[in-house]
Parts: C-alpha cells; structure tokens; sequence
C-alpha cells in the first residue's frame, strides 16, 4: 500500500481485520442477570487455562488487597463481581490476539499499557460524583480496549505501523495524533473503531475508541464520559508500555466537566499513577 487513502479504504475491508477470538464474542453476549449467564460464563473461563490463571493472579494482586488467598475462578468472581470479571477476561481474549511481535509492533507494550490505563481510571471515576460515573464493567472493558488500533494497523499494513513506531519513540515528546496524522492520515483511534464495528461491539465503545484522544469533537458525545476519562487518565501517567505521548497536562475545564475539584488533581495522579505501577506488574507476570 503506497497511498495513505489505502489505508483508510483497507480498514473497511472485513477480510485484512481480525476476528474477534470466539471466546470473546461468547462472554460479552452473555446475559448476567440470568443464572444461566452466569454458569456459561464460569464454563467458559473455566475452558481457557490462560484466562482462568490471569483472572486469579488480578484477585490476588495488591491493588484490589484480597483478605484471603483467592484460588479458583468462582473466588475471584466473589471478590470482583461477574461484570468486572466478564470485561477483563473479554479483555485478555481479544490481547491474545497478537500472541507475537508483527514488526514493530510488541504486543506485550500494549497489553501493559491498557492494563495500566484500565486500572489508572479507578481513581479519576471514584473522584466523580456518583451519578456520572460509567459502570466498572465498561471501564475496564474500554480501558483494555482503547489502544487496540495499533493492533489493527500492525495487521493491516506492517510497514507503516513500523513507520509510526519509529517516529513514536524517536519523535517522544510529539503528540502521537500528529505523527499520524502526518504520517498516515488516520488515527489509531479510527482504525480501533472500525475493527470494534467490526466486531460488532456496541456503539458507545465504538465512538469511545473513536474519540478518547479527541473527546471535545463532534460527535463524540456517545463516547462520554468514558473517552473523556481514557484522555485524562493517560495523561496523568508517564510511559506505560507504549512510546505514546498524549500529552501531560490535564485543564482546569477537563476536570470540570468530570464533575472533579482540580485542586484533588495531584492526589488522583498520585492514585492513578500507584495502580499503573501495580498493574503493569501483574500484567508484566503473565
């Protein structure tokens, strides 16, 4: 592909984008208001080794300070409760699709940096006041899934996504929307995107993978406030896997319309920035 408008033709071709693992697309269509749902979804868990170990070492980490040893899966959903459980084993599925490094890219950076950011968006949504805070399901989901255009650049064109990696990592201080915005004339947050509408998430995370480095445009609306939470959140950390700078001011106005008192500001970053730590480490275990 030689023209940056192949690109964005490429990524609406279905055929260049991968598939959603079937044990992702089986937990998010469960129905946990049902028994029913509830047992599959332990079935499932209970079916995928990798998934069923990640989701107790997490119960057992430090951030979530588990008073007892937690050693089966049901523990676990015990102490985390069955939406969070489905979000991030969702999560863990879809990150195994990239099981090795396609160029440049690494996916263990971004498995580290979204584990990061899923957990740093704890401290910014508790500092809300409670009615404008998105449910724990969607905010792990989304913060495990908001970066997921680099995986969908790396599959669609190899040479470019080595192209943006290297200008990500020598150009550290840019912000990565204008490196690609120069370099590819589309964003890993509309190739993300189209690779959820492809695989027929909801259209609130869609638009919250559209617009979490974009959250003022037009448009985005459906996207909030989650997008707005992945923007602040990731400019309160410093490099958490992926050589991406988003910038590291966070505005007086940004946490006015999160219904946030900026003088807690230092505070959250110090919370957000604790869970990257021990996120990072957990992820970093597996």
């Amino acid at each position: 592909m030689n023209s940056p408008n192949n690109l964005r033709i490429a990524v609406r071709n279905l055929n260049n984008l991968p598939a959603m693992p079937l044990i992702a697309q089986k937990l998010l269509a469960l129905d946990l208001e049902r028994d029913e749902g509830e047992r599959k979804m332990m079935l499932l868990i209970a079916q995928e080794p990798l998934i069923s170990a990640r989701i107790i070492g997490l119960a057992n980490s430090p951030m979530l300070g588990a008073s007892r040893k937690i050693n089966t899966v049901n523990d676990a959903i015990m102490l985390l409760g069955l939406n969070k459980v489905k979000s991030v084993a969702s999560g863990i599925a879809v990150m195994s699709l990239a099981k090795q490094s396609i160029g440049r890219f690494d996916p263990k950076e971004l498995w580290l940096h979204s584990m990061a950011v899923a957990f740093a968006m704890l401290p910014v949504v508790r500092a809300m006041p409670a009615n404008k805070r998105p449910t724990d399901d969607l905010i792990f989901l989304t913060g495990m899934l908001h970066d997921i255009g680099y995986l969908a650049l790396a599959y669609l064109d190899t040479k470019r996504s080595d192209d943006l990696h290297t200008r990500m990592f020598i150009e550290a201080d840019r912000l990565v929307i204008d490196i690609e915005n120069e370099l590819l004339q589309i964003s890993h947050d509309e190739l993300g995107a189209e690779l959820a509408k492809h695989w027929h998430l909801p259209s609130e995370i869609v638009a919250v993978l559209r617009y979490h480095h974009t959250p003022d445009a037009e448009g985005a609306e459906e996207g909030l406030p989650l997008a707005r939470i992945i923007n602040v959140t990731e400019k309160l950390l410093s490099s958490t896997g992926l050589h991406e700078f988003v910038g590291h001011q966070v505005s007086t106005e940004e946490w006015g319309v999160l219904g946030i008192d900026p003088d807690q500001a230092d505070e959250i970053a110090a919370q957000a920035a604790e869970q990257a730590d021990q996120a990072m480490q957990f992820a970093a275990s597996f």
